[in-house]
């Protein structure tokens, strides 16, 4: 498909071409890719060459249809192997997008990390889910930035840590509802005691004969760190229910 990259700038067929430029040793190097499939090779999504190169050809300027130099090529990085350039280039060049482009694909990623927050967080008073609205609005407040070299999980654990003093929203992580059983000889009054540390509140706490029962909310985050504890405490013999994976009232948070 290499004639489609080599029309002038003017033909329609170019603005299906995203170009990553790679420079080094001074000079330009551009390679003609498929819109949306950079970042899916370098995120391992794609894993067929092909589908992301439009050309296994190393250019100067992609736009205009000029191919490197074979020397150049050689002087530059030691060999003048096209594909094996064409994927130093992949994975060390800078994607080129238009400004309307990148500011979409911000506004996108801005909508995800909210969105990434709103299902992970509730009102500490109401016990609700805030709507992903809200949560962009208070991250306009809190003048957010999105990142485009970290992904939307990383930046919304970081929002959530920039709400937590609360000053420019109330909000928690919603916590985690879990059941555990001990048996009395596997040192239940021991994990007990332990469980209420951990617990960011306990709902049931019980002994019969055989063994302990709680229900306890804990951060999500909290889960392997219990499942470890009560494990080792008991040789495995105890036994954890998730009961829910969030604790919320039901309905959104609404704007007064």
């Amino acid at each position: 498909m290499s004639h489609n990259v080599k029309q002038p700038t003017g033909q329609k067929r170019l603005t299906n071409v995203a170009i990553v430029r790679l420079k080094k040793g001074g000079k330009r190097f551009e390679i003609a890719s498929y819109p949306n499939k950079v970042v899916s090779w370098r995120n391992k999504v794609e894993t067929d060459i092909d589908e992301v190169l439009q050309t296994h050809t190393v250019f100067t300027n992609v736009s205009k249809g000029e191919v490197a130099k074979a020397a150049d090529l050689k002087s530059v990085f030691g060999t003048d192997n096209q594909s094996e350039i064409c994927l130093q280039i992949l994975a060390k060049g800078e994607l080129q997008v238009s400004e309307k482009e990148r500011h979409a694909q911000q506004e996108s990623m801005f909508r995800d990390i909210a969105t990434i927050v709103a299902d992970k967080c509730v009102n500490p008073e109401t016990k609700r889910p805030y709507t992903v609205t809200m949560i962009e609005k208070a991250m306009k407040d809190l003048h957010f930035s999105v990142k485009p070299t970290r992904n939307s999980k990383q930046q919304a654990l970081d929002v959530i840590k920039s709400f937590s003093d609360g000053k420019v929203i109330q909000i928690q992580r919603a916590y985690m509802r879990i059941k555990v059983r001990v048996p009395i000889k596997e040192g239940g009054k021991k994990i007990q005691t332990k469980l209420r540390k951990v617990a960011k509140k306990v709902e049931h706490d019980e002994f019969d004969d055989e063994e302990l029962e709680m229900v306890i909310l804990i951060d999500p985050g909290s889960f392997r760190e219990v499942e470890e504890l009560v494990r080792e405490g008991t040789k495995g013999r105890a036994q954890i229910e998730v009961l829910s994976l969030k604790d919320v009232t039901e309905g959104d948070e609404l704007l007064e």
